[in-house]
């Protein structure tokens, strides 16, 4: 079961309380706005895509290109404080972020070995588990993450894969196996 995506007209409402959220952590955490921060907020936020921190200063720079590399990274522990951003482990020795989990915050990530290809998906049987586990072994949860490694059934049937194919083009590092 595949999470239900929002319309483009639901994401930019959900963007504005976002920035809303994180203009105010800004501002409460005694720092001022700046264009450049903007700009990196746009950049995380456009579109549901996980991304590195490289990745989002190649988007951000499309936005802004007077935008600096330390302003990106300073920028990203800031969201991520501010619980607008997680971290996640995809894999490999990248660090990747998600900016999906403020609308589904219940996703889990299925990443294919052979061509990197992350998909996101809930289940509520997934979380009538991982409740039952967490109860049963007496812990109360804090945060979760789900991440299954797989082989993509396109490969494997068709001896070709067209996101393996446009990694490789753009020389994107896979997840190690």
């Amino acid at each position: 079961m595949h999470s239900i995506r929002p319309t483009a007209a639901d994401r930019h409402c959900m963007n504005q309380e976002i920035k809303d959220r994180f203009d105010a952590f800004v501002k409460k955490k005694g720092l001022r706005k700046t264009g450049q921060r903007d700009a990196i907020f746009r950049a995380a936020f456009a579109n549901e895509e996980h991304f590195t921190a490289e990745e989002l200063l190649e988007r951000t720079k499309a936005i802004d290109p007077n935008t600096s590399r330390a302003t990106v990274y300073r920028t990203i522990p800031l969201l991520i404080e501010a619980g607008l951003l997680r971290e996640i482990d995809l894999g490999g020795d990248l660090k990747h972020y998600d900016p999906n989990f403020n609308d589904h915050p219940d996703h889990a990530h299925l990443i294919c070995v052979d061509c990197g290809k992350v998909i996101e998906f809930s289940d509520a049987n997934l979380q009538v588990l991982e409740d039952c586990i967490v109860r049963r072994l007496g812990f109360r949860p804090s945060t979760s993450s789900l991440r299954i490694e797989a082989c993509c059934e396109q490969l494997r049937q068709t001896g070709t894969c067209e996101n393996l194919i446009n990694a490789r083009l753009v020389r994107r590092k896979l997840p190690v196996r």
